[in-house]
């Protein structure tokens, strides 16, 4: 029995000693995935990238060619095959969902490494704790894009701009504090103050102005939409404080 000869795919990527172009690696895997035999050119000067692309008419490399038609970049690749292709523009709620979900089990590893159960209180204390930390650092990455997402719709920050820089590092040093059981009167007014400015500022930007804005949450860079999990952030923030207050002596002690 002839087996059918393999399809083929011809593909023209930078390689340079200084840099090799990430799509490219991307786009050979993708056709191989496929069941392609790939014909792998190099372009390995900028001279001759450059040649290459006015001789295409393109503006990018890499460019795939299949049964001697051009199809494209990578993301063109991704369409040709059926799969979907990021839009940098879209609002998602995916890079909080992801952090939360790392956070739980961070604290439920936490939890079973201390008291041998991952399912205990501690733990949920915990997550909310690691949530805040996290949540700061992403801020704290670019704590200047931070403050000026943050300027559209915090009622305190727009009163007083400095407050833009301090919440990421307030934040931070809560969820420090609420993870060590530490200076509970230090964390909780922090938790108290900032948790429930930021949640009667989401709730009157997005509840009773009706504004869609992008939230600050993960840092000023990102696209998710200032909403209800948004508000999340701040709920726990108070939640946790208040938890505090009530119980005190869980918080103290991590045996």
């Amino acid at each position: 029995m002839a087996t059918a000869p393999a399809r083929q795919a011809k593909i023209y990527r930078m390689v340079m000693p200084e840099h090799t172009c990430p799509y490219g690696l991307k786009a050979k895997d993708l056709l191989r995935r496929e069941g392609y035999q790939v014909d792998d050119h190099w372009l390995k000067t900028r001279e001759e990238t450059d040649a290459f692309k006015a001789k295409h008419g393109v503006k990018t490399t890499p460019q795939t060619f299949i049964a001697g038609e051009r199809v494209g970049g990578y993301d063109d690749l991704r369409r040709f095959f059926g799969e979907a292709v990021r839009d940098p523009k879209a609002v998602t709620y995916r890079p909080v969902i992801v952090l939360f979900a790392v956070t739980a089990l961070m604290a439920l590893a936490a939890s079973y490494a201390v008291l041998g159960t991952p399912f205990t209180i501690r733990a949920g204390e915990w997550f909310i704790a690691f949530s805040m930390c996290v949540l700061a650092l992403l801020k704290l990455q670019n704590v200047e894009s931070f403050s000026s997402m943050f300027l559209n719709y915090d009622l305190l920050a727009k009163r007083w701009v400095p407050y833009s820089y301090i919440y990421p590092f307030a934040e931070g040093g809560a969820g420090v504090l609420m993870i060590s059981g530490a200076l509970t009167w230090l964390s909780v007014p922090i938790a108290l103050v900032i948790g429930t400015i930021g949640a009667v500022s989401v709730v009157k930007a997005v509840y009773i102005d009706k504004r869609k804005l992008k939230c600050a949450c993960v840092g000023g860079d990102s696209n998710v939409p200032l909403g209800f999990i948004s508000l999340t952030e701040n709920v726990m923030m108070v939640a946790m404080a208040l938890w505090m207050l009530a119980a005190p002596v869980t918080l103290s002690t991590a045996h």
